[in-house]
């Protein structure tokens, strides 16, 4: 799984112009899957985002996680975060998930999250073409693949 994290204070998802969800201060999470994720890969990401200390402090220091902020999730699926781009200009996305295999996943995270975080987690809808707007806060923003745990 490849997650690009962004702290935001703001994020908002809508689909056919309608809008779908939308949270305050939290974290937006864009989440790639890929053929050969399993429910360990899920798990272990969804306990590394709420634990990221990534809010600030009050001191100023990136030094909380989202869970001691009282902020928000958005968990929007992503597919293209699985693009090979190694030849030629049209991306492939031969490693992403097929739906009957990424959408259980899917939503393993984001009851994963869910559980850990204590409170509803917002999501776009698997599949869909979204619209999502954010405005990152920082600017933070963290990619972290569970293939590459580092």
């Amino acid at each position: 799984m490849r997650a690009v994290i962004q702290r935001v204070t703001g994020a908002s998802v809508s689909i056919e112009g309608k809008l779908k969800a939308e949270i305050g201060h939290g974290l937006l999470v864009l989440l790639g899957i890929e053929e050969s994720d399993d429910e360990n890969d899920a798990s272990w990401l969804a306990s590394k985002i709420v634990q990221l200390r990534i809010f600030n402090d009050h001191n100023g220091v990136m030094n909380l996680p989202v869970m001691e902020t009282g902020g928000s999730m958005m968990v929007i699926s992503q597919f293209t975060l699985h693009a090979k781009t190694k030849k030629g200009n049209r991306p492939s996305y031969i490693r992403a998930a097929r739906p009957e295999k990424a959408i259980p996943l899917y939503n393993h995270f984001v009851g994963k999250l869910t559980e850990l975080l204590g409170r509803e987690v917002k999501t776009g809808e698997f599949g869909a073409m979204m619209q999502v707007e954010l405005v990152n806060d920082g600017p933070v923003t963290i990619i972290i693949d569970t293939k590459e745990k580092e």
